[in-house]
């Protein structure tokens, strides 16, 4: 390739989709990171495409397109790539939601109510129906909510697809290429990004590090503040088909998600994936980027999940990992070019939504790039917005 017009660090979903839409409208794009490509947050995600989990605000628009958005790409990749390039186990699963003492029941109603009022189909149901579309769930049901909308795709072969596109325009994509700021021209713009091999001329650089887009962005001397947020899922063993048919989780997931306590929060999260194993989580601590085993954690979950689905309790464990989200702390992703230094992009912060924002997140950021009128507003993601 000759010099990219852009380069973008971090070959994760979101660096991935960046990419993917800059390349669909001609933009020639490098693509870089610290290690292989997908195999940081990316790989430690369960693949979730969720509008059930957020409240009406900014990031449940983001969501909602983001959700338009994902069955067109991946049929658009379908039809550039061939259907075994395109592969991604894209399951519209649907999500439901269960509050399982009577003081969470009326929280979640009023949560519902509220995101059907923002045009998110928010489905209350009974326990009795609950059951009908969970048979193994627990009978210590005081509320439920169905959400059709939510899907689950398998992020790595997301990523791939995704990185697959940029290759086939023209793009180039390279791991095992730590990034370690930016040149700029004498009046301040980004001229070129520098690698531990040496500096790659370019016109802009995308920040697409995940949970190290602070670190870069230091580095880059414009500085967001982006902390590693810990999360941690238990696998099972392979069960047989729809044990578990939709995403379930208890009514207090949302506060986890929506909380900024550092301390240790779980809560309980239930779904099966298309090898029939379930994944068991969530967890979510700042603990900076120590990356040790918590059996505290692990028993947490485990315990937790058996309340919500008590033949768990039979079930083997067959593995667990880990990962780091990127934690904003007003909890909303940073989207758009950076004011201070003209050139620098960043699409980071999308905390455990990154799976479920990507596809809304590389077209909004290609948009803003080429100057196109933008599909969501972009003013609740720029860098300088007001907390």
């Amino acid at each position: 390739m000759a010099h990219p017009e852009v380069v973008v660090v971090g070959a994760g979903v979101i660096g991935a989709a960046c990419a993917e839409a800059l390349t669909a409208r001609g933009i020639s794009v490098l693509v870089l990171d610290r290690g292989a490509p997908a195999a940081g947050t990316t790989a430690a995600g369960e693949g979730n495409v969720l509008v059930s989990d957020k409240e009406p605000g900014p990031e449940l628009v983001l969501a909602q397109a983001s959700r338009r958005r994902w069955p067109t790409l991946l049929a658009e990749l379908r039809d550039e790539l061939g259907p075994d390039a395109a592969e991604v186990e894209w399951d519209p699963k649907g999500g439901l939601v269960v509050a399982t003492s009577p003081a969470a029941a009326q929280p979640l109603a009023g949560f519902a109510k509220a995101q059907r009022g923002a045009g998110v189909d928010a489905r209350q149901i009974t326990a009795d129906e609950a059951t009908e579309r969970e048979a193994h769930l627990t009978k210590k049901i005081a509320a439920a909510v169905h959400y059709p909308e939510d899907a689950q795709l398998q992020p790595v072969l997301a990523t791939a697809t995704l990185l697959a596109a940029v290759r086939k325009r023209g793009g180039e994509v390279r791991g095992n290429t730590e990034a370690l700021g930016v040149d700029r021209t004498v009046p301040g713009a980004v001229k070129a990004l520098r690698t531990k091999h040496g500096s790659i001329p370019c016109g802009a650089v995308i920040n697409a590090c995940g949970p190290w887009s602070g670190a870069f962005s230091r580095a880059a001397g414009a500085p967001i503040d982006i902390q590693p947020r810990r999360g941690v899922v238990l696998v099972t063993a392979p069960l047989p088909p729809n044990t578990v048919r939709h995403k379930v989780y208890d009514a207090d997931y949302v506060g986890a998600v929506a909380s900024g306590d550092a301390d240790l929060q779980t809560s309980t999260v239930v779904e099966s994936t298309q090898a029939g194993t379930v994944l068991i989580g969530s967890s979510r601590q700042r603990v900076g980027f120590d990356d040790s085993l918590r059996v505290e954690v692990l028993r947490e979950l485990a315990r937790k999940a058996v309340n919500l689905f008590p033949f768990l309790a039979d079930v083997q464990i067959m593995r667990s990992y880990g990962g780091f989200r990127p934690y904003a702390p007003d909890h909303l992703p940073v989207i758009g070019e950076d004011h201070r230094l003209s050139g620098l992009w960043h699409a980071t912060g999308h905390e455990g939504a990154g799976i479920g924002l990507a596809a809304a997140t590389g077209q909004l950021l290609a948009e803003l790039f080429t100057d196109q009128a933008p599909h969501v507003d972009p003013a609740p993601f720029r860098v300088d917005r007001q907390p």
